[in-house]
């Protein structure tokens, strides 16, 4: 059985969709940082699809990597000729796989810096996009403001450095564009942070600030960073997903993508040379992406922290196991409609509805397998972000809070490191020390662990929330997770 390449495109089976433009037409447009699943599943798949179409063709993508182990990603591009499997699970068992052929080129910075900032400085690249996470936009935690103290940065602001960031990569890409009469290239993240675009112009242009003020203030004036929101379940490649593709498709392909059928991407319509047609893709072009971003924030994204600590201290191990749980799905659905949904403007194009429905049915699908663990991970810049908005909009607005409370004491709970059984929990986040250790304190000081100022902020002095909290905590300290959700439901409509 072949490897995946464009050789052996031709002997795969019927069942499998390929390419069927000609990809040695395909000239590069978009500069892309970050080549992981989410991107390969999500943008990547959506120039794909027009190709296909017949359009974009001077749209293909340039992958880049930045981090040391993007070499294993470098590799396993060059054998197989920048192609891949994308793996459709479907809640029915159904598998789809189809081959994205968008990405024809892929640099690895650490062993040619040069060659990555000519690529971006040529006329021909128009936009230079990212999937980097939040990590990878080097803001510091509390103010938000840019960490000129981290070593990487200090090297790149260093006259004549070699750039290892990608901040140092793409501002020495404008500032020779800007050199040359070349107009700059929009810069489009694709991150799931809250206002990706604007926190992206924010840090690259204070790096480009540090470097030379004049540079920076002409990027804060002509580079433009449109904001999106983006979506896609996309959990990490296994090997068990390597065997299935092999065994069903007959793809023998080192670093395929699995996903969801379920897609969106919602993206201002502001790009400075022109982009890809991608409302024939189907992505939502606007004027203002916050309050579709805040949708997904606040009910997606919070309703993964609203299922993840319960569910794990319940017994359960992965999101369908939870989803699927009348209990829960239950308790899910009256967050969104009694305190997320109510923090929310008027969504255009949206069934609101039909959307949250849509959302328990995606956390349903078995054969995703997405982990509980991964989304209890790095709580402390999720639960800030998603969730205590609403319940700080609702205590302004007298409006329902105890089940954003209860969240916030199962994610408390879920700090002791051990489950109901006794088993312990890997807790994974940049803050675990402090955290687990105001969680330890917690049966003798009940409010040990809303006392972080830096992530409640003063939460832990506004009465009616925290006693709400205390009640959650209390029942899931004496009758567990199942009971302390059971109360919550039974809070009613």
């Amino acid at each position: 059985m072949p490897q995946l390449t464009a050789e052996s495109l031709a002997y795969l089976p019927a069942s499998v969709a390929v390419p069927s433009y000609d990809r040695s037409k395909v000239t590069t447009g978009i500069v892309h940082f970050g080549v992981g699943g989410f991107h390969r599943a999500h943008q990547a798949m959506y120039i794909d699809r027009l190709m296909n179409a017949g359009k974009a063709l001077d749209w293909g993508i340039c992958g880049v990597g930045v981090l040391p182990h993007d070499e294993k990603m470098a590799q396993v591009m060059a054998e197989q000729n920048c192609l891949y499997t994308m793996l459709l699970k479907h809640p029915d068992g159904r598998r789809e796989a189809r081959v994205i052929g968008s990405i024809t080129e892929y640099l690895f910075a650490p062993a040619d810096p040069e060659a990555v900032i000519e690529k971006m400085a040529s006329p021909e690249t128009r936009i230079v996009s990212l999937t980097v996470t939040e990590g990878g936009y080097n803001f510091h935690h509390v103010t938000g403001e840019f960490d000129a103290e981290n070593p990487d940065v200090v090297h790149d602001l260093a006259p004549g450095a070699a750039p290892r960031t990608t901040f140092g990569l793409v501002t020495e890409a404008l500032s020779r564009r800007r050199a040359r009469g070349i107009a700059p290239f929009t810069v489009m993240s694709c991150d799931n942070i809250q206002g990706n675009g604007d926190v992206a112009k924010k840090m690259f242009t204070a790096f480009a600030e540090l470097r030379d003020p004049e540079l920076g203030a002409w990027m804060r004036q002509n580079v433009p960073f449109p904001n999106s929101m983006v979506d896609r379940i996309t959990p990490v490649t296994t090997d068990e997903d390597r065997s299935a593709i092999a065994k069903e498709f007959g793809i023998v392909d080192q670093w395929p993508v699995v996903c969801e059928p379920f897609e969106q991407w919602v993206l201002e319509d502001h790009f400075t040379l022109g982009r890809p047609p991608y409302e024939d893709a189907g992505v939502q072009l606007v004027q203002d992406v916050e309050p579709y971003e805040l949708m997904k924030l606040r009910l997606l994204n919070a309703t993964h922290q609203g299922m993840c600590y319960f569910g794990y201290l319940a017994g359960y191990r992965y999101a369908h196991e939870a989803a699927q749980d009348p209990l829960f799905s239950t308790f899910l659905l009256d967050y969104m409609d009694l305190e997320g949904g109510p923090t929310l403007s008027p969504l255009p194009g949206v069934d609101l509805p039909l959307y949250k429905n849509t959302l328990i049915e995606r956390y349903s699908n078995e054969h995703v397998r997405d982990t509980l663990a991964r989304l209890c991970a790095e709580s402390s810049d999720r639960i800030p972000k998603w969730l205590l908005p609403v319940a700080r909009i609702n205590l302004k607005n007298d409006g329902e809070i105890a089940r954003s409370a209860g969240i916030v004491a199962s994610w408390a709970r879920y700090a002791e490191g051990t489950d109901e059984s006794g088993e312990p929990i890997t807790v994974v986040d940049r803050l675990k020390e402090p955290l687990m250790a105001a969680a330890a304190r917690q049966r003798e000081d009940k409010l040990a662990f809303l006392r972080n100022r830096d992530v409640f902020g003063d939460l832990v002095d506004n009465d009616r929330f925290t006693t709400a909290y205390l009640k959650t905590l209390d029942t899931l300290h004496t009758k567990g997770a199942r009971a302390a959700v059971e109360e919550l439901v039974a809070l009613g409509r």
